[in-house]
């Protein structure tokens, strides 16, 4: 009767096996549902990001395009050439760009020229102001504290930051709300241009 037995299989083993093979496969599933969940969460961050640096000229062209009016120009100011060191901690990185700006007209930049060039009754017209130079003159009482923001701001970013054309898009657009504040609702900056750009 002895002989006929079978041994018995302790089931503690067995059942140790099938425990650490659930165990194993909810952490996959887990680390899986983890990482599609990071995945989303980054996505959705820098998707934010970019959505915040998109050019608002972007936007103004489509309105334009749908109102049907055109594009507002301005008169250009150029800022001149900026050498500056960036702010990488690692190794010294400079930038030379050179800046100008856009920005609006006044209603009264040009009126005063065309009134001169049409003289009075009988006695010759005196030759005309130039409006151009009335306008340089006026930029040049705030050209130090314009300057001032531009090197203020871009030696504050990490030459990274600038390789990429939204970091660009970014320094501009926060040049030119730097500067709306300066200029205090006199004229108002339509763009910021780079010019040459060369990191070093």
């Amino acid at each position: 009767m002895a002989e006929n037995e079978k041994p018995e299989i302790p089931s503690g083993r067995g059942q140790e096996n099938k425990n650490v093979i659930i165990i194993l496969v909810a952490l996959v599933i887990l680390l899986a549902l983890f990482a599609i969940v990071i995945y989303f969460m980054v996505d959705n961050v820098v998707t934010q990001r970019i959505s915040k640096i998109t050019p608002v000229a972007e936007e103004v062209e489509d309105e334009a395009a749908e109102e049907g009016d055109e594009i507002q120009r301005g008169i250009i100011v150029d800022l001149g050439d900026f050498i500056l060191n960036l702010c990488d901690e690692a190794q010294k990185k400079y930038l030379k760009v050179n800046v100008a700006i856009e920005v609006s007209q006044k209603d009264t930049d040009f009126a005063g020229a065309a009134e001169e060039s049409k003289g009075g009754h009988g006695h010759e017209a005196p030759a005309p102001k130039d409006p151009m130079e009335s306008i340089q003159q006026e930029m040049n009482q705030f050209k130090p504290a314009i300057r001032d923001v531009v090197i203020t701001n871009l030696s504050s970013k990490t030459s990274a930051e600038l390789s990429t054309a939204a970091g660009k898009e970014l320094a501009k657009e926060q040049i030119s709300n730097e500067i709306n504040s300066i200029l205090a609702g006199e004229r108002e900056v339509l763009r910021v241009s780079f010019g040459q750009f060369i990191i070093q």
